[in-house]
């Protein structure tokens, strides 16, 4: 479940940065990076 979760905000992350650089506004590239983060988080090796 935590891989599908991880890879759903990679998608989420991608989508968002090339939204972001479309219409020209940092925000959602922002919130991306975050996506980016939350889903290293969740595909961490931690017990």
């Amino acid at each position: 479940m935590k891989k599908f979760v991880a890879i759903l905000l990679i998608v989420l992350g991608i989508i968002m940065i090339g939204l972001s650089l479309k219409i020209g506004v940092y925000p959602p590239g922002i919130t991306g990076i975050g996506f980016f983060a939350i889903a290293a988080v969740f595909l961490s090796k931690e017990p």
